[in-house]
């Protein structure tokens, strides 16, 4: 099998607002094949850090589409410094998707099939606000660490919520969130990340982007914060994950320092279609951690795939 790393061709699609980069993968040749999966990354993330994850689906038979969300990797960024993070409403994330679903899914599925997804974090949750809309939309769909509720790491959720409101009424929405900018990953080091315990794969992605800084991306600002507010607030409302009748996978990481696993939890156990996995020893990358863990996952994704697209 040709690897992802090689293959790698990006595709310029033009979203509502914003240019996104976008790429497509065939199956492995040597599998049968089982149709498309659609790859979702989270906030920060980039095409080329799930390269491995890539060529793992094409493995098990998928061709696999994928893109940067805007703002990010090498899609167009929405500030003078490409290192924030910002959005105006996460509707904007919503077009995201139609346009990759558009322009790039539709043409590689068969004639009266459907295409699977696989998401994480920030990509899990623009899923699952478009699988309340359209569930009917994804065969299956498997969940990693998604964000139903965010880690404040120490301080009061009022107050996040207080001091957000004020710099948005300041008219500060671009600014940095308060110690973002430290989060620059030209800045981070193993011991200062959240994400991994394994060593390799987070210097694997270090080193992408030592040797492509244009696709680095540091943390939130006031507006990209005040809109993921709104929108996690949206996606617990009552009705929203009873509306998701897509059959879904949502994996919980026990030790997840991003996102917070008991409301991950609580959400599957709302989903009509749901069922929930957690990996104790996980940290929130679960697609991006040490070997065991990894296989822990990937044996949660066969066994919900062999049931929903065999």
């Amino acid at each position: 099998m040709i690897p992802a790393a090689i293959l790698f061709d990006p595709l310029p699609i033009k979203a509502v607002g914003a240019e996104l980069r976008a790429a497509r993968f065939p199956a492995a040749p040597d599998v049968p094949a089982r149709g498309v999966c659609v790859l979702l990354n989270g906030q920060t993330e980039f095409i080329e850090k799930y390269f491995e994850v890539i060529d793992e689906l094409r493995g098990r038979g998928f061709a696999v589409a994928t893109m940067d969300w805007r703002g990010q990797g090498g899609s167009a960024r929405m500030t003078q410094d490409s290192r924030k993070s910002f959005v105006g409403d996460f509707s904007e994330y919503d077009e995201d998707l139609d346009t990759l679903m558009n322009w790039i899914v539709q043409p590689m599925l068969a004639e009266g099939q459907k295409p699977v997804a696989l998401a994480h974090s920030m990509g899990g949750h623009n899923l699952l606000c478009a699988l309340t809309r359209r569930p009917e939309r994804f065969a299956a769909a498997v969940a990693s660490a998604p964000m139903i509720a965010i880690s404040f790491r120490g301080k009061r959720e009022f107050l996040v919520r207080t001091i957000t409101a004020l710099q948005m009424w300041r008219g500060r929405p671009a600014d940095w969130v308060w110690g973002m900018e430290a989060r620059d990953p030209h800045k981070v080091s193993f011991a200062t990340q959240l994400v991994t315990s394994d060593t390799q794969r987070f210097e694997r992605t270090q080193m992408l982007l030592r040797e492509h800084p244009d696709l680095r991306l540091a943390g939130a600002t006031w507006s990209w914060l005040a809109a993921a507010l709104r929108s996690m607030d949206w996606l617990k409302a009552p009705g929203r994950p009873e509306a998701i009748t897509t059959p879904l996978l949502v994996v919980g990481a026990g030790k997840d320092r991003i996102c917070v696993t008991p409301q991950t939890k609580a959400f599957a156990a709302r989903l009509p279609a749901g069922e929930y996995l957690e990996i104790p020893d996980g940290e929130h990358e679960l697609m991006m951690e040490r070997n065991p863990i990894r296989a822990a996952f990937w044996a949660g994704f066969d066994a919900f795939m062999a049931k929903h697209q065999p």
